[in-house]
């Protein structure tokens, strides 16, 4: 299960909102080892597409570099899907690197008739695709 802050949740949101049409991509960092998402990294998707994301590669460098440095790891890495439904493509269950994190995808088209956005967690370990629920609290 992902928990995380409703501050956090609406960061997410607002973001992927913000990038529409394009989609949008970031990572909430926390302590090492803990599973905990604390800080909202918001990335520029370098790719500038409405179907695909990437991160710009010295970004990402840098990123990593200063999760090193605070004793941090990526927790949650997420995107927008902008006129699909919030699941993993077979291209983001390929770029998925991180074993211990939770994918989080925010979808800014309404494709269930439920309202403009959805927002789902996955486990994408070796290729294998597993939802997670999501719980949002408004404190650790």
């Amino acid at each position: 299960m992902l928990t995380l802050t409703q501050a956090l949740y609406d960061q997410i949101v607002a973001h992927a909102r913000k990038d529409h049409p394009d989609e949008a991509c970031g990572v909430v960092a926390g302590p090492a080892g803990s599973g905990r998402p604390e800080r909202f990294i918001p990335m520029v998707n370098a790719a500038r597409s409405p179907t695909f994301y990437e991160f710009d590669s010295q970004d990402l460098l840098r990123l990593y570099r200063e999760m090193d440095e605070r004793d941090e790891e990526p927790v949650v890495i997420y995107h927008s899907h902008t006129a699909t439904e919030a699941y993993p493509s077979r291209t983001d269950i390929a770029y998925a690197n991180e074993p211990n994190a939770h994918y989080v995808l925010v979808s800014t088209a309404d494709t269930d008739g439920l309202g403009e956005f959805q927002f789902r967690s996955f486990r994408i370990v070796d290729g294998e695709v597993t939802e997670e629920e999501v719980k949002v609290v408004e404190a650790y």
